[in-house]
């Protein structure tokens, strides 16, 4: 699996040889889909940033506005720093925290998103230990006929044992790395509603990486089966 290239999807790979990866991927996103209720799941990601970079691509233009949390405030580099390929290559409008609470106070980030009507309004971070209220949310963000995108790569192991909301109902695209609070492999996945699943997989390949990471891929589906387990449950 390490050395296998594997380009593609299962059934429709550029490289023959590949019934046993298929067979691989296919159970991966099968548990992934299970796991999470998910309509669609891409379980090719090399990380979480690489897979952000393939949410945004796969349905907004360079320079199209969005809002995610500031990094000073608990955001990530990939939610729209300068440095980064994400501030660099659309518009993002920052929100934060409020100052004496230090939570999101979704009154005034609806106020705000009504002001600028991003194109996307991104949610999830690095550094915010509250729970976010990802219905409120998906309403903030359909009032203005944006995308919603959560990123839960710090909370996912959370989500996957039950002990804590889960944003799959409520948003449009769900992103997650799968070495944190997962318990799994280095890598990352991406969760969608149906209607996006064909923009999600172009994304990712040939969009923004070549071959999937066959053995990473293996152990994503073998992560996926153990938390599915009472153990992994009592650890969540």
């Amino acid at each position: 699996l390490n050395n296998k290239y594997a380009e593609g999807y299962p059934g429709k790979r550029y490289y023959g040889g590949c019934e046993n990866v298929d067979r691989i991927e296919t159970l991966a996103i099968e548990r992934a889909k299970a796991l999470f209720g998910a309509e669609h799941a891409n379980v090719q990601s090399h990380c979480g940033t690489t897979a952000n970079y393939a949410v945004y691509a796969a349905v907004l233009n360079v320079g199209d506005t969005v809002m995610g949390m500031d990094l000073s405030q608990g955001g990530h580099l990939s939610h729209g720093s300068p440095v980064n390929f994400s501030g660099k290559l659309y518009h993002f409008v920052p929100y934060g925290v409020d100052a004496t609470t230090e939570r999101i106070d979704y009154d005034v980030l609806d106020k705000q998103v009504k002001e600028v009507r991003p194109k996307m309004l991104l949610a999830g971070y690095s550094a915010y230990p509250r729970v976010l209220d990802f219905e409120r949310l998906a309403s903030i963000a359909k009032a203005v006929d944006a995308y919603f995108f959560v990123d839960m790569a710090h909370f996912a192991g959370l989500v996957a044992g039950g002990a804590h909301p889960s944003p799959v109902p409520h948003a449009d695209f769900v992103s997650f790395t799968t070495h944190k609070t997962m318990r799994g492999p280095w890598g990352a996945m991406i969760l969608c509603k149906a209607k996006y699943a064909a923009e999600v997989d172009k994304s990712v390949f040939p969009g923004s990486q070549g071959g999937p990471h066959n053995h990473a891929v293996a152990g994503k589906a073998v992560m996926l089966a153990q938390w599915k387990t009472p153990e992994f449950k009592a650890y969540a």
